[in-house]
């Protein structure tokens, strides 16, 4: 599943949990899944006691079932019949299901060839979501058919059995009915009515009912065969049929990737991708039935933009595979999410990469997985990438950068350390061993173990079993031809030093490259020891030496000043690597962040970013200045630090432009988008000007902007704009018929910075205009507009939280909401009013990302603290003294 922005969830509404295998054959109605002293005197440090919680008893599990629904589009309501072929392992007089959101009307057992056992009590246990059905008689050993008849809401929660809403094109609004749901297969009929339609569906494969879902909906669609045969369809809202063939393109070159890849065919004869008008993550990889927002599977020819035409391709990649790896076997329990969504979050780039060798997706993943899933793993309220799960609103927490991203990092860490051949092989064993059967971590290390031959569960129990990553810092001394490197390593914290007796250690894959050669390693070792020393053979006093190539460890590297002031030049030259470059730049920030080193001396760095050519290296580079401009909005030097940001985008903006140029392509026209949204954002004066110009033409008619440059332009006159500006804005998100266009405007509303139009922009969030999965990134990007605005949208948070919270139901969008609009704050009494908040106002599911929030405010204060007087001086001196390139 993708996060949406964000994240999935777990499946799970009236179901079985059977003992794998086989796997979970279940039936739902589904839930759409500093310093450590200074945390401790908050009471930030350690997460919440576990919730008590037992996995289903084993005594009764599922063999086969049909289902039969009716719902109601006018009620919002529904009817349901199950008849589950069941087996009862051991006696009991009692069943215990997972239940929740509906009300059973009757439920029996009858044993095979013997008469039906009517239950006699239900006791409903919501906390826990179950159900348990009583009988007045003991249920003999054997197999028999469990009947259950059962009622529910088509609810507006985006979860569950639920209702989405739409429009026509003719202007009617409309609604679909939508779920994760499992597959209905032979079914009884209802009492003949002339005025429905029965739809019958055909018997699913073994599988996990998470993995099921339908719509009854109004849909045009588009579809094609891949060579393989399967057929492939795209379902698109009415009229927009068009809107779906960039999608079918990428999934119908998709199918067959994976399936060379993993040797194993997709198992179905169909794939279908639909798009939802209200859907909570950005997709869900149903099996046969894959369910997207509309903006993750919809591309207009002439008004989507270049990174909404990559989000796609990434977006159906990832659901993809998933087909294969988390459909065809499965994890055991959700302690092993990270197997199904790490594994599709790294071949998805592959796949992308194969697709589209023009996207450079691999420097991208750097930027976007990589270097994110270290910012979060290096707070003390991390958690390991396993992380053990008991009680469901443990779920929605584990769904975050670490289960993503971070799995996604060390797979791709681990690919490189095997290498594609042994590893393709072990993927193979892998799922030919526990196709439509369960399987855990160790199952996965087992088949690459047996295809590499080498010590795979040794090396990887250190990434998956213990949180953070380490610090790996190197000294070189020159040995006559022979460069000698010292290397020790150390947990890397946010907060600096680790404080604690026993330092956790990893088996690091090391490679090791030179100017010699800066694409290919000199040396690659397994550093399993705190300390080693390494002797590079035949390395010249001349020669940098860099550790990392690629980016592709998952360690940051702290080299000596000698090493560094080496390095450095190769940045101004372009003699290293793209990714080497973006990493070096990455380690540097993330050390002055913790208090390392000097956040001045990084300032220094990216001033030699000057010839920078790259899209993702300055997108790095910027999210890194937004960082430190977020920081530094809490001063009154705010605006020096735009006036750095001034310096060091213009060149590069002044060359690209504002038009294409012959020749250019994706990429060109990403890093233009960027460049023009930073420069107009920090109110470059020859950028605002013709922003403004540009933004006239475009509403007038006169000139409609491209796509590629409607965001950075949105951005920049909305900033600097007044409430014409905005009431122009939110006229041109009304007239909008493209979810993207829609959204493209609702994530720029926050950059408005006078006080009464904050407020106009909150309240707009809440409205009718606003789907309700794009509340938070409304809310956030008012959080993230300026500091009047992030206090203003934690005000309206707390004014409307009963509201937002059952929303949301207690969802992972409401951890995204509470991290989008708080982490920017760097006052430490900050943290103990949101800590407050959240002791009086509980939300299960946000508990640890509110423990991270808090813990970021106090890095940021300290941050703050510790080096806002030198910043102050150095940007000071950069006016008196300007520095020469």
């Amino acid at each position: 599943m993708w996060l949406a922005a964000a994240a999935p969830s777990l499946a799970r509404r009236l179901l079985f949990l059977g003992p794998p295998p086989p796997p979970l054959l279940l039936l739902l109605f589904s839930r759409s899944f500093r310093r450590r002293r200074r945390l401790h005197s908050l009471g930030l440090a350690a997460m919440p006691e576990k919730r008590p919680f037992e996995r289903l008893p084993a005594d009764v599990s599922p063999i086969n079932y049909s289902l039969c629904l009716k719902p109601d589009l006018l009620d919002f309501t529904f009817e349901g019949k199950l008849e589950a072929v069941a087996q009862v392992r051991q006696a009991t007089n009692q069943i215990v299901m997972n239940c929740a959101d509906i009300d059973i009307i009757t439920a029996s057992y009858a044993p095979e060839g013997d008469e039906e056992i009517h239950a006699t009590g239900f006791n409903y246990q919501n906390e826990d979501e179950k159900v348990t059905l009583s009988f007045p008689s003991t249920l003999q050993t054997g197999t028999g058919t469990l009947k259950i008849d059962f009622v529910g809401e088509l609810n507006d929660k985006m979860k569950g059995f639920y209702r989405s809403k739409y429009t026509t094109p003719s202007g009617e609004v409309r609604y679909a009915a939508v779920t994760q749901f499992e597959n209905v297969i032979d079914r009884k009929p209802y009492p003949d009515d002339e005025n429905l339609v029965e739809v019958k569906f055909a018997r699913t494969p073994v599988m996990s009912t998470y993995l099921v879902a339908f719509v009854v909906g109004e849909y045009d669609f588009v579809e094609t065969r891949s060579k393989d045969g399967v057929c492939v369809r795209v379902y698109t809202p009415v009229g927009k049929a068009e809107q779906g063939k960039f999608a079918l393109e990428v999934a119908a070159k998709t199918l067959p990737f994976y399936k060379d890849y993993f040797s194993v065919p997709y198992p179905l004869p169909k794939i279908d991708l639909i798009a939802i008008a209200d859907f909570a993550a950005g997709a869900m990889e149903n099996w046969g039935l894959v369910t997207y927002r509309e903006t993750a599977l919809l591309i207009d020819p002439k008004n989507s933009c270049s990174s909404s035409r990559q989000w796609v391709a990434l977006v159906v990649g990832h659901e993809l595979a998933h087909q294969w790896f988390g459909n065809l076997v499965t994890m055991e329990w959700w302690t092993h999410l990270w197997l199904n969504e790490g594994f599709a979050s790294w071949i998805e780039y592959l796949c992308v990469d194969h697709c589209f060798p023009e996207y450079d997706i691999w420097t991208q993943f750097v930027s976007a997985d990589y270097t994110r899933a270290q910012e979060l793993d290096a707070l003390d309220n991390s958690h390991p990438i396993e992380v053990s799960v008991g009680h469901p609103s443990e779920v929605d927490e584990i769904f975050d950068a670490i289960s993503y991203s971070k799995g996604a990092s060390v797979i791709r860490m681990l690919h490189d350390y095997i290498g594609d051949k042994d590893f393709k092989k072990g993927m193979n064993m892998y799922l030919t061993k526990f196709q439509q059967k369960n399987a855990a971590t160790e199952d996965l290390w087992e088949s690459l173990e047996n295809a590499s031959g080498k010590p795979i569960a040794a090396v990887m129990n250190t990434w998956t079993k213990q949180m953070g990553f380490p610090l790996i810092y190197v000294e070189a001394e020159q040995v006559e031809d022979d460069r000698l490197l010292r290397l020790s390593q150390k947990k890397f914290c946010a907060g600096g030093s680790y404080v604690g007796e026993d330092c956790p250690q990893w088996m690091v894959p090391i490679t090791i490259s030179t100017s010699e050669d800066p694409n290919q390693a000199k040396l690659k070792i397994l550093m399993d020891k705190p300390e080693m020393n390494v002797v590079l053979k035949n390395v010249k006093p001349d020669q940098w030496v860099k550790l990392n190539l690629g980016t592709v460890g998952f360690y940051r590297t702290q080299y000596s000043s000698a090493m560094l002031e080496s390095l450095l030049p190769g940045i101004r030259d372009l003699s290293l690597p793209p990714v080497d470059r973006l990493g070096l730049q990455n380690d540097l920030f993330s050390l002055a962040r913790a208090g390392i080193i000097s956040t001045v001396e990084v300032l220094k760095v990216m001033e030699a970013f000057v010839n920078e050519p790259n899209y993702t290296v300055w997108s790095d580079l910027s999210c890194n200045l937004g960082i430190l401009s977020t920081l530094l909005s809490h001063t009154d030097f705010y605006e020096e630090i735009q006036e750095f940001v001034k310096d060091v985008f213009s060149p590069i903006g002044e060359r690209l432009g504002w038009d294409p140029k012959p020749g250019e392509g994706h990429l060109d026209a990403l890093l233009r988008g960027l460049v023009l949204g930073k420069l107009g954002k920090a109110g470059h004066k020859a950028t605002l000007e013709e922003a403004r110009r540009r933004f006239k033409d475009h509403v007038e008619g006169k000139q409609i902007l491209s796509a590629d440059l409607r965001s950075p332009v949105y951005l920049t006159v909305l900033k600097h704009g007044d409430g014409t500006t905005l009431d122009i804005m939110l006229k041109l998100h009304k007239q909008a018929d493209m979810q993207e266009e829609k959204n493209r405007i609702e994530r720029v509303l926050g950059a408005t910075l006078l006080p009464d139009l904050i407020q106009k922009v909150l309240t707009f969030a809440l409205s009718e205009e606003v789907r309700p999965q794009d509340t938070v990134s409304v809310i956030g990007g008012v959080a993230g507009g300026s500091k009047h605005g992030r206090k203003a949208a934690w005000k309206f948070i707390k004014d409307n939280w009963e509201e937002l919270y059952n929303r949301y139901q207690g969802g992972f969008l409401i951890s995204r909401l509470i991290k989008l609009s708080v982490e920017g704050f760097a006052v430490d009494k900050m943290a103990g009013e949101v800590k407050a908040f959240f002791e009086s106002h509980p939300a299960p599911s946000a508990e640890r990302t509110i423990q991270q929030c808090c813990e970021n405010i106090l890095l940021n204060a300290a941050w703050l603290k510790r080096d806002a007087e030198s910043i102050h001086q150095y940007l000071l001196q950069r006016k008196v003294s300007p520095p020469t390139v």
